[in-house]
């Protein structure tokens, strides 16, 4: 039987239907899946591991070049176009027509016009800016031992000057941008983290840190209002890229040694200089005298240390030294190789929905001062979602613990000074109670050991976190509102024990504060961009953010100890104070801006905040902070379009207000606090007021303009960046001394106004761009002049320090020194000639401090005022601190797979006090403090009766030509009419340092590639290589006072370190 089937045509029509749509689908599933592979590669060929391929106009549609630079990626169609693109590379747009076999070089993405800079609650493409800000990526920061973020900023950025004001390890520098801006206020530039005010830049790991922007004239700061007038700095941390998750190892590890340290005598130069001056005195005691006498016979106050001779009984004048005196250098004793080591890793993912950076870092700095040293770890997560196509919302949390061993090494007297003037001839196992004291000096305390057994530690504890969510309401309608909570608990405990103080000390002493702060804030921003008939582009940007900042302080001291060994402050028999402070501080701001942009050629931008403060009284509690800039982009007109060879040609200006809050927390109204007072013949406890109230206390404001231009060269090879700026200051903030009969000292009020002008100067240039070697430049210069332009009715107002003296006047600028001009130093011919025929020292011939014995030698003063003497009127102001010139040069080359870079910084002018000179640089007196080397070769007078140089010890004492009597040689109170205060403590601030040398080995892919590593880079680097300087210590030191009229003082406190350092950085 036959078995057969037969279709009539209507269901042979329909079987045929169904075919065709089969092959039909079959047809656009084989479209879909055209298979498209290739490699990329970087400019010299080697391969871009990670790179994103992603086919345009296809979302979701991508993928990942592997370790070789191979991919694979299936499209529509074979008449696709990808985008392929990697960090640091500039992207590449691909047609396939028709071809499925790609090779792709990605070029390096050179600093250009399209970079985005960031500016108070957004950002602007460079090109378009029309205020002055500076940008400092990572690369900077970048294998060097950065510490605390602040130091990386020295000598990077136009305009902005930092100086070292304690060297301890973890301390921050002090930044100044633009000059001084208060005079009793804070000059400190506001910090901002990833949109978040804070407090200092310490909690920041600087591995984490992206991009460093300094927001300098008004039109940029006012957006900030009344904490923007001393500069903004924005910091950007870290954000995870598109492409495959990145796993990043950088550590470190290296050590320092101290460099710039005085030159003192050594033991046997510092006996040799004594044994000169005891016969120095003894031979211009009494004519009579001679060196002839045996020390035996001397009167007990001419003798020379008999425990220093070797024959003290000798009936002859036997001044042989003992071979087994102590011989100790103190300040090596207390120095020391000082060893540190990062390790920082980080993780980062980037999908269509999610971005995370997650990070964690661990820093160990040894200081080179003996016990002292830094410890931080830091973490951080930053992290965002995609929530819908309309919401994005994210979190960033950064917790940092850190503790500090400070070592009681600085300030007057602590164990840095008191090592430098630590006389050599005291062992190093004397010199305490325990020890026994020595018998040159009984009450000297040994540095070492006061080192090794006090505690002075800090441990501080941060917390930051801020949360946001983003909403996009139409196309260019942005609605942002962020929370953030920061704290932060410090703790400093300090025990001195009674071992390591002076005779005169009867107990060991110990205090403990705790200060607990925390800061909330709630901002909300609505941001929109729109174009309107192609060539006008605006931005919209209206804000509202309020803030609550409380802080506590808890303060306890306590003395008479039982016990050494137990610090605790409840073992201390006298609480000797006690007290605890609660301060709350409110904000409330609206802000505004507007930004328009006409067919890329003008620009123009304005801006408005609205600020309140609790520091303020009622009638000035608000202020207004208003800003206009605008932009003329010449090389976008018609006439410009043939001359090629300009990228950019910017014309701008701006004018701006902003403000300073950052005084007292309630200088406005009175305090009140208890004590006991005499009432009759009883002492009873009262209350009364601290201060005296000023309830018309107003914000200090600063107006400023800003002139300037932008120009790129040769497809941006060169671009160089010109700024000249007027700031003007007024109602600066001072404490106005009071007469006695009010009860109070002084009254803070709105006193002075201040001028700072000046320019900037930003010069980065590509040199040479081949493919195995490249050479780029970035040079910066600056120059600032302050100026006092009224004190309130005052021509001048002097402020004390210890030995040392600072005026600020009318016309000049803050804080210049206040001392005597010397005139080298005093001849015979100075003086009458007596009768014997010598030099009579009681009678000068030139003025001389009056009432005080002068010899040839002895510093010459000027009689400025003419009045034939010289006294306090003959003191004049006499320089600054401010530079002439700040600038920073930096190199860096790149050949085949090594890198070099050479950053140089420094400045021209300005003055420096050395203020620890009373107690280093005076020659001292007999058997008292060491002093500086140079002592040894002062002038030495001819006596008829004998020479007081020894010999004995074969030490060069010849007179160098320049440096005077010692000013101990004398015998009256006034060390013999030598003054200090003079400009001979003044030095020249000029110097160049080679800041930084790093050189760096990129690994080749190819070694890389089969143990899975993407990139691996080896450095060595040197900071702080060598200073040129005229100066005997660290020029850019402000160490004595961070108090604005006390500028450019330098106690010779914690020491300025070379470090050596060996990093790897590996990319997985």
């Amino acid at each position: 039987m036959e078995n057969r089937i037969t279709l009539s045509k209507r269901v042979e029509g329909k079987s045929r239907l169904w075919v065709t749509l089969l092959l039909l689908c079959f047809c656009s599933f084989t479209w879909a899946q055209v298979k498209v592979t290739g490699v990329v590669t970087d400019p010299s060929g080697e391969a871009i591991i990670g790179a994103n391929i992603v086919e345009k106009g296809v979302p979701g549609n991508g993928t990942i070049s592997d370790i070789d630079g191979n991919f694979t990626l299936n499209v529509k169609s074979n008449k696709a176009t990808v985008t392929v693109s990697f960090i640091g590379y500039k992207d590449k747009t691909v047609a396939l027509n028709g071809s499925t076999n790609l090779k792709v070089t990605l070029e390096e993405d050179s600093q250009s016009l399209d970079e985005v800079v960031v500016v108070g609650y957004g950002s602007v493409k460079k090109s378009n800016l029309t205020t002055s800000v500076s940008k400092m990526t990572s690369e900077a920061i970048e294998g060097r031992p950065v510490t605390n973020l602040s130091d990386a900023l020295s000598g990077q950025l136009a305009g902005v000057q930092t100086q070292t004001s304690s060297g301890i390890p973890g301390e921050e520098m002090q930044i100044t941008v633009r000059g001084v801006s208060s005079i009793n206020g804070s000059s400190n530039p506001l910090i901002v983290v990833d949109g978040v005010i804070t407090e200092n830049m310490s909690n920041v790991n600087p591995s984490d840190v992206a991009s460093i922007q300094v927001l300098k004239d008004a039109a940029a700061t006012s957006i900030y209002g009344a904490r923007g007038s001393a500069g903004v700095i924005l910091i950007e941390t870290k954000q995870a890229q598109k492409g495959a998750p990145v796993v990043k190892w950088e550590s470190y590890l290296g050590f320092q040694n101290a460099v710039g340290l005085p030159e003192m005598m050594s033991p046997k130069e510092w006996m040799a200089y004594n044994l000169y001056l005891k016969n120095a005195m003894w031979l211009q005691k009494d004519g009579n005298n001679t060196l002839d006498t045996p020390n035996k016979d001397r009167p007990s106050g001419d003798r020379v240390n008999p425990d220093w001779l070797l024959n003290p009984n000798s009936d002859t004048a036997d001044w042989t030294l003992r071979s087994d005196l102590p011989q100790t250098d103190w300040v090596d004793a207390i120095l020391q190789t000082a060893f540190t080591h990062s390790h920082q890793v980080s993780v980062s993912s980037k999908g269509d929905r999610y971005s995370i950076y997650a990070s964690a870092g661990y820093l160990n700095q040894e200081g080179i001062v003996k016990h002292t040293g830094y410890e931080r770890f830091n973490f951080r997560i930053n992290a965002s979602m995609n929530i819908n196509k309309h919401i994005k919302a994210g979190v960033n949390f950064a917790p940092t613990i850190s503790s500090q061993d400070r070592g009681e090494s600085e300030g007057k007297d602590k164990v840095i000074m008191t090592a430098l003037t630590m006389i050599p001839t005291i062992g190093i196992n004397e010199g305490t109670r325990s020890l026994g004291f020595s018998k040159f000096r009984k009450d000297d305390v040994n540095p070492y050991e006061r080192l090794r057994q006090v505690t002075d530690s800090r441990n501080i504890k941060n917390f930051d976190v801020a949360s946001w969510v983003e909403a996009n309401i139409i196309k260019g309608l942005t609605f942002k509102s962020m929370f953030n909570y920061s704290s932060e608990n410090r703790i400093d405990e300090y025990f001195l024990p009674l071992d390591v103080q002076k005779m005169s000390v009867k107990s060991a002493t110990a205090s403990s504060k705790v200060i607990s702060g925390s800061r909330t804030g709630w901002q909300n921003t609505l941001s929109y961009d729109f174009t309107l008939w192609k060539k006008h582009q605006m931005n919209v940007l209206l804000g509202q953010s309020i803030e609550n900042r409380s802080i506590y302080t808890a303060d306890m001291k306590a003395t008479d100890f039982p016990l050494d060994n137990v610090p605790t402050l409840n073992q201390g028999a006298t609480p000797s104070q006690a007290s605890t402070l609660k301060n709350i501080v409110r904000t409330a701001s609206l802000f505004g801006r507007l930004s328009y942009n006409y067919d890329d050629k003008y620009l123009v931008s304005a801006s408005m905040r609205r600020d309140g403060s609790s520091r303020f009284g009622p009638s000035n509690r608000w202020a207004t902070f208003p800003s206009v800039s605008a932009g003329w982009k010449i090389n976008s007109e018609e006439f410009m379009k043939d001359v090629e060879f300009i990228s950019l040609l910017k014309l701008r200006a701006s004018w701006g207000m902003s403000g300073n809050d950052r005084i007292g927390y309630s200088d406005y109204v009175s305090t009140f606090t208890t004590g006991n007072v005499a009432y009759g013949n009883t002492s009873q406890i009262a209350i009364y007021p601290t201060n005296y109230a000023n309830s018309d206390l107003k914000w200090e404001t600063t107006k400023a303009f800003d002139f300037g231009f932008d120009l790129s060269l040769f497809k941006n090879r060169i671009q160089l960046n010109v700024d000249y700026y007027i700031n003007r200051t007024d109602d600066l903030l001072y404490n106005l001394q009071l007469p006695a009969a009010t009860g109070f000292n002084s009254m803070r009020t709105n006193l002075a106004s201040i001028e700072n002008r000046g320019w900037e100067i930003d010069l980065t240039t590509t040199n040479i761009n081949t493919r195995s070697f490249k050479w780029s430049s970035t040079l910066n210069l600056s120059g600032n002049k302050n100026k006092v332009l009224d004190l309130g009715g005052n021509d001048e107002i002097i402020t004390d320090a210890w030995n040392a003296q600072f005026i600020t006047k009318v016309g000049g600028p803050i804080s210049q020194f206040y001392t005597y001009l010397t005139d080298g130093l005093l001849t015979e011919a100075d003086f009458e000639v007596g009768a014997d025929g010598r030099y009579n020292p009681n009678k000068p011939l030139v003025p001389t401090v009056k009432g005080k014995k002068q010899r040839p030698g002895n510093v010459k003063y000027v009689d400025v005022d003419g009045s034939g003497s010289i006294d306090n009127d003959d003191r004049v102001a006499y320089g600054s601190n401010e530079p002439d010139v700040m600038f920073g040069f930096t190199n860096r080359f790149t050949y085949k797979d090594f890198e070099l870079s050479i950053f140089l910084r420094g400045q021209i002018g300005g003055n420096v006090l050395w203020i620890g000179a009373r107690n280093l640089d005076t020659g001292g007196k007999y058997g008292a403090n060491n002093t500086l080397r140079r002592w040894l070769h002062c002038y030495k007078e001819d006596y008829p009766n004998g020479n007081p140089i020894p010999t004995e010890l074969g030490v060069d004492m010849s007179w160098d030509g320049k440096t005077p009597t010692p000013y101990g040689l004398g015998d009256n109170s006034e060390q013999d009419g030598q003054l200090h205060r003079t400009d001979l403590e003044i030095f020249d601030a000029t110097f160049l340092r080679i800041q930084n040398v790093s050189l760096a080995y990129n690994m080749p892919k190819k070694w890389l590639n089969t143990l899975g590593i993407k990139a691996a880079k080896i450095y060595g680097t040197v900071e702080n290589l060598h200073t040129f300087t005229d100066y005997v210590g660290n020029p850019d030191t402000n160490s004595y006072s961070t108090n604005p009229m006390l500028r450019g003082a330098d106690y010779n406190t914690y020491p300025l370190s070379r470090k050596y350092i060996f990093g790897v950085n590996v990319t997985f």
